[in-house]
């Protein structure tokens, strides 16, 4: 007994020595840079420790902006995404000849390079002298004006911002919500129709608490990864976020590590561990939700 003890903690060594490498070692070093006060990376020496980077980051206005424009995306393209795809899986689910060649179709986006992805949208979108694109094109058919929306107003580059973001994420939830709609027990929907339900009360009183578990699955990761976004608006907007007002969280990080604002690890960590803090926040609600919602 004590021999198999043995070898099972010999098996997972390599596991825990990863986790310690890249998870446990990483984090530690990101909470000790964002306590040093006034760190110089050249000289790596700082006057003193406390919370002073936390106070000047949560009082940077480029901060502001990159937390109001994470904000609004998580806001409207979680909810608008997985409603969508939901409708769009229970749709496919009441396909059969041709449900493969659809799934085929709504997945391509997933699998297709974010950057190019973006080149699409900003051909689509963007409004130059010599071509207005084929969406202001559309607007001025219906006699509307023509609208930047990749240079100009804030909520012109907001609304493509998420546009894109839905369109990307969509693939990936449309998949799993078919393969969990596929995964309920027919029986039941047979019960209920001998009892005489309607397809809408099928819907909300059988199929959806039997999917509860994947969409509460999907709505967790949802938050976690728009909040996690990135590329997706230097795909549309390019690498001077600031200037154009639509850097997000990480953009922030990466500028304060990386960017002209670049050479800060200490701002760059408490900018981290704020945004783990509200990605940690909002998932503990959701936890504390699915207890009353979620049938597992």
């Amino acid at each position: 007994m004590k021999k198999s003890g043995f070898k099972a903690w010999l098996y997972l060594l390599p596991a825990f020595i990863f986790l310690a490498v890249f998870m446990v070692y990483p984090l530690v070093d990101v909470l000790v840079y964002s306590l040093q006060e006034n760190y110089h990376s050249a000289s790596q020496t700082y006057t003193g420790v406390g919370l002073a980077n936390f106070s000047y980051v949560l009082r940077d206005g480029t901060f502001l902006q990159a937390l109001k424009n994470t904000a609004l995306m998580v806001a409207i393209t979680v909810p608008i995404s997985t409603g969508l795809s939901l409708l769009i899986a229970y749709g496919l689910s009441s396909i059969n000849k041709v449900k493969k060649l659809f799934q085929t179709i709504y997945f391509l986006p997933y699998v297709t390079n974010t950057l190019a992805v973006g080149l699409v949208f900003m051909i689509l979108f963007n409004k130059t002298d010599a071509n207005a694109g084929l969406v202001n094109m559309i607007i001025k058919l219906f006699g509307g004006n023509a609208v930047d929306f990749i240079k100009g107003p804030y909520w012109a580059k907001m609304f493509v911002f998420c546009f894109y973001t839905i369109w990307i994420v969509m693939p990936f939830k449309i998949l799993i919500l078919t393969s969990a709609l596929a995964s309920v027990n027919p029986n039941f929907y047979k019960a209920a129709k001998v009892d005489g339900a309607s397809d809408a009360k099928i819907f909300w009183k059988i199929t959806m608490p039997m999917i509860s578990p994947t969409l509460f699955y999907l709505i967790i990761t949802g938050f976690i990864g728009a909040f996690k976004a990135y590329s997706d608006s230097v795909a549309l907007f390019g690498v001077d976020l600031n200037a154009e007002g639509m850097n997000t969280l990480v953009g922030y990080v990466y500028d304060m590590l990386y960017g002209a604002r670049g050479g800060y690890p200490s701002y760059a960590s408490a900018a981290a561990l704020i945004l783990f803090a509200i990605v940690f926040t909002i998932t503990c609600v959701n936890l504390i939700i699915s207890r009353k919602k979620v049938v597992y």
